[in-house]
């Protein structure tokens, strides 16, 4: 007979194995066969969507738009606003990842719930939507940690080593590199260290914010200005209209949470723990994030935070603040909750691609869809994704390369959450069938109110943050999103339409293939 504790592990572990084992039988349902190892638990799930979106680094990076585009309004309100709108997008999404569970993800959604006839024109659009944002988070994310070493590079030398954007570069490719060789581990490793990635990302934001009040002292402005004082410097006369570029800021950080939906292959009970990270990890961020207001309290001066030399305005508010070893001490802090948060997001880019190549959508999908026989993961594809973000990364050298790269990844991914709600809501009304997470009668408002807040938000994110532009300081994101839309717009018209029939059956046995039939009945 087995002592208590030794029959309770047993217990547990056939029950963990009950799951996968019906995880699995899902995934064959919906089309795949169980190519990964489903190490993630829920815990870890969560951790991983809340890694990606890196709170304190994300409100690091992007503080310059709110400065221009507000001053404190727009750091407090330009974050709570869009924080309410993108948690309909969240729902809306957690209900569909919960009904199909699929590293697919988006593209796969959008396939099922588009009318037959237009199932793979739906699928391409949905697809080369999310890896154009993919790709350009990966870099955005790797270029502003490229630009947070710059801006330690310059404290710590009191300004005497100003780093050039070809140098900036260069670190852009070496961290490239380093997330190149993290994300090609294997997925146990991969679970657990979403754990140490969600402590270093908390731990640090809470650092900051109470670093920031502290040394403050008495010099905080009033709650007055803090949440009221508005200051124009985009160049825009309409203050309302420079007040809406704020949102860049909060769209860049609450960006990425399909991430769940991504790795739901590696999930142990994926319809539940999917969706259950997405709506935790938007909320996290959301709610840390707001806390981040500290920071209005205290800027006493937006004119001369804009003066700064430092690639990062936030790291002239430490400095101010703080001090030069207190502000490289929590600087430090950042850098590293910034790194924890690219290689997270390597690993989801890098899950889209396999799966997008899988289904042979993407050039050279035969390489890209291979997985290594050593960590069961697909290498080749984190590569792919490495090589492409550091060819999108040349837009650095332009001078509104963040306002770029944040732009296209907020438009791309935000298009590709929103094409299978918006069919969730018309044509795949019938089709749907809930999963364990449903919004029942709340669905079709939810969705609504995601699709208008999209819709509105991309064309917001096509304009320049500041009025009068030369080639230097232009808003590229419409170049990198209207570059990719046309190839492959291009690409459809003249071959894929042919062979790209949207998501294919790969199981190959009895098992899947009956499933997938009666899934094609009754759930598609």
């Amino acid at each position: 007979m087995l002592p208590r504790s030794k029959e309770k592990e047993t217990t547990q572990l056939e029950g963990v194995n009950s799951l996968r084992q019906a995880d699995d039988v899902k995934l064959a349902e919906l089309g795949y066969k169980s190519e990964f190892r489903r190490e993630f638990s829920l815990i870890e799930t969560v951790a991983f969507a809340f890694s990606i979106m890196g709170v304190v680094a994300s409100v690091s990076s992007t503080l310059s738009f709110g400065l221009q585009a507000g001053g404190h309004v727009g750091w407090v309100f330009g974050w709570l606003i869009p924080s309410i709108f993108v948690g309909s997008v969240a729902l809306s999404m957690a209900e569909l990842t919960s009904s199909m569970p699929t590293s697919a993800g988006l593209y796969y959604f959008s396939a099922k719930l588009a009318p037959q006839k237009h199932a793979a024109l739906a699928s391409w659009i949905t697809g080369w939507a999310n890896i154009t944002g993919q790709i350009s988070l990966v870099c955005s994310i790797d270029f502003t940690c490229a630009q947070m070493i710059t801006t330690a590079i310059a404290v710590s030398s009191d300004g005497a080593t100003i780093l050039s954007s070809g140098q900036t570069y260069g670190i852009l490719l070496a961290i490239l590199f380093s997330h190149g060789v993290v994300c090609s581990a294997a997925t146990r490793f991969l679970a657990r260290i979403n754990l140490f990635y969600a402590l270093v990302n908390v731990v640090t934001c809470v650092a900051t914010i109470i670093s920031l009040l502290v040394c403050a002292g008495d010099k905080k402005v009033s709650t007055k200005d803090a949440f009221t004082l508005f200051e124009n410097n985009t160049g825009w006369t309409n203050n309302v209209w420079a007040f809406l570029l704020s949102f860049t800021a909060p769209m860049w950080t609450l960006t990425g949470y399909d991430s769940a939906a991504h790795i739901s292959e590696e999930v142990a009970g994926a319809a539940r723990t999917a969706p259950i990270a997405i709506l935790v990890g938007v909320g996290a961020t959301a709610g840390l994030g707001w806390l981040l207001i500290a920071v209005s309290f205290v800027v006493p001066s937006i004119p001369d935070l804009l003066a700064s030399d430092l690639p990062l305005p936030m790291g002239q508010v430490l400095l101010t603040v703080i001090g030069k070893r207190g502000m490289l001490a929590i600087w430090s802090c950042i850098i590293a909750s910034q790194f924890v948060c690219g290689a997270a997001q390597g690993v989801d880019a890098s899950r889209v691609a396999f799966a997008f190549s899988r289904d042979n959508a993407l050039p050279g999908s035969f390489w890209w869809k291979k997985m290594n026989r050593y960590t069961q993961t697909p290498v080749n594809a984190v590569w792919f994704i490495m090589v492409a973000a550091g060819i999108c990364g040349l837009i650095g050298f332009s001078e509104t390369a963040l306002t770029s790269l944040a732009g296209a990844s907020v438009i791309g991914l935000n298009i590709s959450y929103v094409a299978p709600i918006l069919l969730r809501l018309t044509s795949g009304r019938d089709k749907f069938v809930p999963g364990p997470f449903t919004l029942g009668k709340m669905s079709t408002p939810v969705g609504t109110i995601a699709v208008a807040w999209v819709t509105f938000i991309v064309v917001l994110l096509l304009f320049p943050t500041r009025r009068m532009t030369t080639a230097q300081d232009m808003n590229y994101a419409v170049v990198i999103v209207g570059l990719v839309f046309v190839f492959a717009s291009a690409s459809w018209v003249i071959s894929a339409r042919k062979w790209f029939h949207g998501p294919i059956d790969n199981t190959g046995d009895s098992i899947g293939s009956s499933s997938m039939g009666e899934s094609e009945k009754s759930t598609i």
